[in-house]
């Protein structure tokens, strides 16, 4: 008895032994789940104009469904601008976070400042990967390969629709077969997200030569608005001397309530109409105005296109939730207002840019943001989302708590400061200053003998009414005025950059092309 007794003690010793060393090896301390790292995909369109995506109704008939996508899962940026309205000038604040003043690339042809710091740097040195696909057209470049990006592939110059010949990490490689720049670029973006980590961070940067003139749709698009009405705007006819020639269509009829100030209109505007960024002779008579407006729209269905095929990619690999989708141009496009074409100018038309944000973790869907945001503000927002401080050379700010909808951090600020720098190539457009605050525009015209400009967004939204001279108006102007010099000297600003090319210095009687 005594026996089993001890080995009925010794059996139950020995299993609460093994119960308890059982718990240790069966229930171990809950370890926490490896978040999803925060990829960033920024997608950038040439010549973009902030009102031409369908969901915004501004174009009948226009289709974006990929763009309306990411409005109505993100964010709407209502007030989004760039600091300067042309191609290389806002490329590099939105790499760099500075003005044009501080980077120095002031326009198409000025060099990249020695000591640059692109954000995909910082983006690189934290273990991300990195990747740019296309238009790069900044300086003295070309189509080489820049810091900061782990696979590489541009093209020269603005680089052409049909048929291209990249630079894929310093290899040339030519297409062939009506082959299309647009849908070739996704194709490789989405090569390399294929080749990626799908456990590591990644940053693609994605840059499109579309819509870029003189336009060029896909195949598949060549007509699809050849019928496509034309909504002219109504300022498009006040410098005409002849309205019946060239659009072939009644003139609009002008609203009762359209003021226009035809006296203090500048004189470069009313010059420009016959002009290469003129409606009467846009690119000196190579299209009507007409097929410019339409093929623009079919060559834009090509970039929407290709944001499908992106965040389709996501949702097939699991990333869509844990990924940064952020669409924008890289300036504006007049048609018809004033009787421009083009960018360049403070016009709405030529600063304000499309912003979408897809970015669940961020975003609420269906969120519009009303705040002013700047080109200059992308790179530390990008940042930010990382989880990385912003670089104390970057003069713009992130806007993540804005996505985030939080009222409580530091003041935003409530107006857009903007630059151009007068081009030897297209001398009809001034070098202008001015600040646009959400209810008044001033324009400071340099170096011309020409009126500067005041107008009253509310009340005329088509900017076409001048209160230079408006008595009511001159402590507004003169304030503004000052907000702008103020701004130009608090960032080092007052010294305007020139720079030459060879073309020029060795050409005395050059003139420009225009």
């Amino acid at each position: 008895m005594k026996r089993v007794l001890l080995s009925g003690i010794g059996t139950l010793v020995l299993s609460g032994i093994l119960v308890a060393f059982r718990a240790q090896i069966v229930e171990p301390p809950a370890r926490p789940i490896a978040a999803k790292p925060k990829n960033i995909i920024y997608i950038l369109a040439d010549d973009h104009r902030y009102d031409f995506m369908g969901f915004t109704g501004k174009v009948p008939g226009l289709q974006t469904p990929n763009l309306d996508r990411l409005a109505s899962e993100g964010a709407h940026i209502r007030n989004a601008f760039v600091s300067t309205a042309l191609c290389s000038p806002s490329r590099a604040s939105i790499l760099t976070g500075q003005y044009a003043h501080t980077h120095k690339v002031v326009d198409n042809f000025a060099p990249l400042t020695p000591g640059l710091k692109f954000f995909p740097q910082y983006l690189q040195k934290a273990g991300y990967k990195t990747a740019f696909l296309g238009k790069w057209h900044m300086g003295n470049t070309d189509d080489a390969p820049q810091p900061g990006f782990d696979y590489w592939l541009s093209f020269k110059g603005q680089g052409v629709y049909y048929n291209p010949t990249f630079n894929i990490n310093g290899k040339q490689i030519q297409h062939k077969d009506s082959s299309y720049t647009t849908d070739l670029l996704t194709d490789y973006a989405v090569q390399w997200l294929n080749s990626l980590d799908k456990n590591k961070p990644f940053c693609l940067y994605l840059s499109h030569k579309a819509v870029h003139s003189e336009f060029q749709p896909a195949r598949r698009h060549r007509g699809k608005y050849k019928d496509m009405k034309i909504n002219y705007p109504e300022t498009m006819y006040l410098t005409a001397s002849d309205t019946s020639k060239i659009w072939g269509g009644s003139k609009p009829a002008v609203s009762p309530d359209l003021k226009v100030n035809m006296a203090d209109m500048p004189n470069w505007v009313k010059q420009q109409r016959y002009s290469w960024h003129g409606v009467d002779y846009l690119y000196h008579g190579a299209i009507s105005f007409n097929d410019f407006y339409r093929q623009y729209c079919e060559t834009l269905l090509g970039v929407d296109d290709s944001v499908g095929r992106v965040l389709k990619w996501l949702e097939d690999n699991g990333q869509l939730e844990n990924t940064m989708v952020v669409y924008m141009g890289d300036n504006g496009f007049s048609f018809g207002e004033r009787g421009l074409i083009d960018k360049r100018h403070m016009y709405e038309e030529s600063m304000r840019v499309p912003l979408l944000i897809r970015c669940p973790a961020v975003v609420k869907p269906g969120t519009k943001v009303e705040e002013v945001i700047q080109n200059v503000d992308l790179a530390p927002t990008f940042l930010a989302y990382a989880g990385l401080p912003k670089p104390t050379q970057m003069q713009g700010n992130s806007f993540l708590p804005i996505l985030k909808g939080d009222k409580k951090g530091a003041p935003w600020r409530d107006r857009a400061f903007y630059e151009y720098y007068w081009e030897a190539d297209f001398p009809q457009t001034p070098t202008m200053f001015g600040v646009r605050t959400d209810r008044y525009k001033y324009i400071y015209n340099h170096g011309v003998w020409d009126a500067n400009e005041l107008y009253d967004l509310k009340n005329d939204p088509q900017e076409v009414n001048n209160l230079i001279r408006s008595p009511a108006h001159q402590e507004i102007a003169k304030e503004l005025r000052s907000q702008v010099f103020d701004w130009l000297e608090s960032t080092n600003g007052l010294q305007i950059p020139l720079h030459s090319t060879k073309q020029k210095r060795n050409d005395h009687r050059y003139l420009g092309n225009y």
